[in-house]
């Protein structure tokens, strides 16, 4: 069985998902394809996702902000563990056909099961459907779409609360809903790039003439294949997590794609496509700083070839990856900004003077992107939360 070394498999990391700087792309929809789909759970995660991967990418730049609302090659979807993502959009009939269909059937059984919670509705379930059509209805009439607090003026039942004096309106679980079943999409945006404010649209006005969701184990098998092309090589556990599925949804997959078993160094059996067992070429060693919940952080469940002892400090205790610092492969920091927006990296080990030379071109790089402007995030890591004078190296500063 051919073993793959942790030498080896950050060298994938590092190519295939375009952060070392050498291995850059050129626009947004390739820094998307290069980790299959961007985390979108903060909007700002998206925009830094796509500067850390794009040279000379300014906010909205590299052509993100005309993917995501103008040729809308990009397109934001609800799918793997109820988590929003920036989809290719060649890829959304898969990811509707399995991944959010899964995510759909869930969010409407716990909608109507809090909705019976309430007593305010006689028959939830087909208080939901009439609710659905009206939503669909409103939306036909208006190829711009509405925000959510507009539709909740014109859709009877979206104002209906979802506890006794609770602010959570059922209006936002319905959208949430109707959008992992692909039939609306988040459209424009009403505010700047570190806020989500969309106007929801149906997938037809968006898109023209929307895919297909394919079958479940099709669809399945089509983010398998792309998953393993640039996450590879991973175990079943890392598949099961990043799909949010069943074992045996994964296991069909990876039959489906023909994957081989390959030997892990310190981690087990893994799997590689058919056609991608060849030894990946080193890579020049390399910096990056990637965002909260960056896909390459979030890609695995078994981290460790990464992470090593760090994980408790870059992770909060949910699980969430805040900001991150990388060294020729692993994880060796954080970056925070300071009151002027400058970029500071919290090294967490003794890397060495060339790597905090290389950190501190990335801190610089990045502390030009944002331009004075700060990012907030309500993941922060334990490492982004600690005190500057608890801290065993000094900061290096942009």
């Amino acid at each position: 069985m051919r073993e793959v070394s942790v030498g080896e498999r950050r060298a994938r990391l590092a190519r295939r998902h375009a952060v070392a700087p050498a291995h850059r792309v050129g626009d947004a929809v390739g820094a998307t394809r290069a980790v299959v789909a961007l985390h979108a759970t903060e909007p700002a995660t998206v925009h830094l996702s796509v500067q850390a991967r794009v040279d000379d990418a300014a906010p909205g730049a590299g052509g993100l902000d005309h993917a995501l609302h103008v040729d809308r090659s990009l397109v934001r979807q609800l799918a793997m563990r109820r988590t929003l993502f920036v989809f290719p959009l060649d890829l959304l009939g898969a990811a509707w056909g399995s991944a959010a269909a899964r995510v759909a059937q869930s969010e409407g059984a716990r909608l109507v099961k809090d909705l019976t919670a309430t007593g305010e509705v006689a028959d939830p379930a087909r208080w939901l459907e009439r609710v659905r059509a009206g939503v669909l209805e409103v939306l036909g009439s208006e190829p711009g779409g509405l925000t959510a607090l507009e539709l909740r003026s014109s859709v009877p039942g979206l104002e209906v609360r979802l506890a006794a004096g609770g602010a959570t309106y059922a209006g936002s679980r319905v959208l949430t809903w109707l959008g992992a079943r692909g039939e609306v999409v988040r459209g424009h945006s009403t505010t700047h790039w570190r806020q989500s404010r969309p106007r929801w649209t149906l997938a037809e006005h968006w898109l023209g003439e929307p895919p297909a969701a394919l079958a479940p184990a099709e669809g399945y098998a089509a983010l398998v294949r792309r998953w393993l092309e640039r996450f590879g090589p991973a175990t079943e556990a890392d598949l099961v997590w990043w799909l949010g599925a069943t074992k045996g949804a994964v296991r069909a997959a990876l039959g489906a794609v023909g994957a081989r078993e390959v030997d892990l160094e310190g981690g087990g059996p893994g799997h590689l496509l058919p056609d991608d067992l060849e030894e990946e070429p080193p890579v020049e060693p390399w910096a990056a700083l990637l965002p909260v919940l960056d896909p390459t952080v979030m890609g695995w469940k078994q981290r460790d070839f990464y992470l090593s002892e760090h994980a408790a400090v870059v992770f909060d205790r949910n699980g969430n990856a805040g900001t991150t610092a990388w060294w020729d492969g692993r994880v060796v920091g954080c970056w925070v900004q300071d009151p002027d927006g400058v970029v500071e990296v919290r090294v967490l080990d003794d890397v060495g003077r060339e790597a905090r030379a290389r950190l501190g071109e990335e801190a610089a790089r990045l502390t030009r992107w944002l331009a004075g402007q700060r990012v907030g995030t309500v993941y922060p890591s334990p490492a982004m939360r600690a005190d500057p004078g608890d801290l065993t190296y000094p900061v290096v500063r942009a």
